[in-house]
């Protein structure tokens, strides 16, 4: 039975009201050319419900699952084990139906979670205060952009070559609409980042420079002295991570003098999802630049009787201040993912995170090592967490993927598909190691790929 909310009636009442003789006057604007002029060429015609789900699943049984190959693909959203609690937390009815706190009185729970939330964004990040998310990493990092642009009073941001180029494509299409000046540059091809060459680009009308770390291609590097250049000019420095993980092992941004730390969170409590939803993590080193930030900020706090309550402190958002006022337009948090990452953080617990962090660092190494004696494959990275880019000897690695995933191994990012222009990354292959690989996948890989430099050799 077709769902049809409007009857003929119905709607010709409503085009009468319109002063239309039909639904195709509604489009008139629309150069017939452009229009359709009849069913869809290819696409099926309607067919019951269980017809569809039956088509479906067998176009869903045509994907390879990540856990069911060995499976090295990062650079940006990792593979990690979450607990079964963690699902189990967040579908309980009090926080799945609360998921917006607009009335915070009701909503004590939510807005504790939040408050714990920012507690872990902000101690995993070495600052003073964090916001109660952000949509996800990539705009997370624009609205540091934009939160340093006000701080300063100043409109150019300097992009790392290093930065994840999806990431700096957010950053230059918002400013198209704000007329922020972004100085971009494509990333040094070597064992170590280019922080000289970062660190020249700053000049007296920067307001940021934005640095990755670990980077796209899974370098890390001292932010000290990159943060001191930048306070010289009088700078912000904005810090951008995408693996929560790796700050289980590595100094925390910080803790090194950036100014405001962003990144993804969906490596803790949030699967990989088919890319999203995913969780913006926000926050800042000062505690003078909080009313700066965007989003919503929530506190604790006593009620009139002395009991421990929660309440949302700040939030400079249009919703709830004068448009012209509002540091940003976001409508809401990632509430539901916010509290994914928050249980599965209270779970680890600090000595947790580390042990696994370490046991992604261990992996990796072992890794790298491994696919470092594959004949014409050399390593890049003298540092990395989990994450390294390997150099195929005159071998496209787009190519290699396709080859390696035929082979049933998903064995890494093309940095040639992140730069499609850059002839220099072509070869590149930035491989992603998680605690959910296991030596044997390791040694999967490596045989895999000898095999296919083998065959292309002869």
């Amino acid at each position: 039975m077709r769902y049809l909310p409007l009857t003929d009636t119905d709607r010709g009442d409503m085009l009468a009201k319109i002063g239309a003789d039909n639904i195709d006057d509604l489009f008139v604007d629309v150069p017939e050319v452009a229009r359709l002029d009849g069913p869809i060429r290819g696409l099926p015609m309607h067919a019951s419900e269980m017809a569809v789900e039956r088509h479906m699943k067998r176009l869903a049984g045509k994907n390879t699952v990540a856990g069911d190959v060995p499976f090295f693909l990062g650079a940006g959203a990792y593979r990690h084990h979450v607990p079964a609690s963690v699902d189990t937390v967040i579908q309980r009815g009090e926080f799945l139906t609360a998921y917006t706190p607009y009335q915070p009185e009701i909503a004590q729970g939510t807005l504790q979670m939040l408050f714990e939330f920012q507690t872990q964004v902000a101690n995993l990040y070495g600052c003073a205060v964090a916001n109660a998310s952000l949509y996800d990493g990539s705009t997370a990092c624009w609205e540091a952009v934009a939160m340093a642009t006000r701080v300063t009073k100043k409109n150019r941001a300097v992009l790392s070559g290093a930065l994840h180029p999806h990431y700096s494509e957010v950053v230059k299409t918002m400013a198209q609409f704000t007329g922020d000046v972004i100085a971009d540059a494509q990333p040094a091809i070597q064992a170590e980042p280019d922080m000289a060459g970062l660190t020249a680009r700053i000049d007296e009308e920067t307001a940021c420079v934005v640095v990755q770390y670990p980077d796209i291609l899974g370098r890390i590097s001292d932010l000290s002295e990159l943060a001191d250049a930048a306070h010289e000019k009088g700078a912000l420095l904005v810090a951008v991570n995408t693996e929560p993980v790796a700050l289980g092992a590595i100094k925390s941004p910080g803790e090194m003098g950036a100014d405001i730390v962003v990144g993804e969170g969906q490596s803790i409590g949030v699967g990989l999802q088919f890319g999203g939803p995913y969780l913006g993590l926000f926050a800042v080193r000062n505690p003078k630049h909080v009313r700066q930030m965007p989003g919503r900020l929530c506190g604790e706090t006593v009620d009139a009787e002395g009991k421990r309550g929660f309440v949302l402190t700040l939030s400079t958002r249009e919703q709830h201040i004068r448009r012209e006022k509002a540091t940003s337009n976001i409508c809401t948090n990632s509430g539901l993912c916010a509290l994914a990452f928050s249980v599965h953080m209270t779970l680890l617990g600090e000595k947790g995170l580390r042990e696994l962090a370490a046991e992604n660092h261990r992996l990796a190494c072992l890794a790298a090592d491994r696919l470092a004696q594959v004949p014409g494959v050399s390593l890049l990275n003298n540092a990395f967490f989990n994450e390294f880019t390997i150099m195929l000897d005159g071998k496209p690695a787009r190519d290699v993927v396709r080859d390696l995933a035929d082979r049933g191994v998903l064995g890494g990012v093309s940095l040639g598909r992140l730069y499609p222009g850059d002839e220099r990354l072509q070869q590149a292959l930035l491989v992603a190691v998680t605690e959910t690989i296991t030596e044997d996948d390791i040694e999967t890989l490596a045989t895999q790929l000898e095999a296919i430099i083998k065959e292309d050799a002869q």
